[in-house]
């Protein structure tokens, strides 16, 4: 198990939120990480809906500026780093590391969403077509963009290259795409307790759902088209009706946030 070098454990201390947005991160993205705090991701983008926001990272190798991130969480309050290296195998880690911070200081948030930098996440439409209507106290739900029948790639070559060591079995269980899902706080604790027992593997999103089958949670088909995997073309109407949209960049977060806020009134 990996240590925090920078936590956040009071950040639910007084109070049981409502959802706790865990934002895959690293440390150059800077530009991106103030995008979001400024657009869905500011804390009181939904009135009267407490929310948590918080950026996920690993370590650089060496030489990298670790004063500037310390300096970046004294400013913010919204990140939390372990110990290991922050590389595209280590996803895994990245994702376990926010569940573990669910399970170990926010157990009492109704939801929680994993997410990334480059998604654009209309955290308004979320709330309240998604979430705000499920009785509480929900449990055991996960959703977001479905992914079933995906087999493990054996091309060595590939991004998403898995050997038969890795994963003997040749379909994997169904799972949600990394580039955001959402669900209930106490599945956090469950998905930690699973990955004891689970054997790793990098693609994070394919490992949660390993975790999510190993404990008997069914993944809830979400709305259509509610969550995106590709970059949806802009338009106030469409966006105000998504929840993701995929490959965005720093100024577009902040061009179609403003955008669907002057579209409300």
């Amino acid at each position: 198990s990996f240590t925090f070098i920078i936590n956040e454990e009071k950040k639910c201390k007084d109070k049981a939120p409502f959802l706790v947005l865990l934002i895959s991160t690293t440390a150059a993205e800077l530009q991106h990480r103030n995008a979001i705090r400024k657009t869905w991701g500011n804390e009181a983008a939904v009135p009267g809906v407490d929310i948590v926001r918080l950026f996920l990272l690993g370590i650089e190798t060496k030489d990298a500026n670790e004063d500037v991130l310390l300096r970046e969480s004294e400013q913010y309050h919204d990140i939390i780093q372990q110990d290991f290296l922050d590389a595209y195998n280590n996803l895994t880690l990245k994702t376990l590391m926010g569940m573990r911070w669910v399970a170990s200081y926010c157990n009492g948030t109704r939801f929680a969403m994993k997410t990334d930098t480059d998604v654009f996440v209309n955290t308004v439409h979320l709330i309240k077509k998604l979430l705000r209507p499920l009785p509480p106290p929900t449990q055991n739900y996960f959703t977001g963009f479905l992914m079933t029948g995906h087999s493990p790639i054996p091309n060595k070559a590939s991004k998403w290259y898995i050997s038969e060591e890795e994963f003997p079995g040749n379909r994997y269980h169904p799972f949600c795409s990394g580039t955001g899902y959402v669900f209930s706080g106490d599945l956090a604790a469950k998905i930690i307790n699973a990955s004891l027992m689970i054997k790793y593997i990098y693609l994070e999103d394919v490992y949660v759902g390993f975790c999510l089958n190993a404990k008997g949670v069914e993944i809830v088909h979400p709305p259509y088209s509610l969550f995106n995997i590709h970059k949806v073309p802009f338009s106030p109407c469409v966006y105000s009706k998504i929840i993701t949209s995929h490959h965005i960049w720093p100024h577009e977060h902040i061009l179609y946030w403003k955008t669907l806020q002057e579209k409300k009134h």
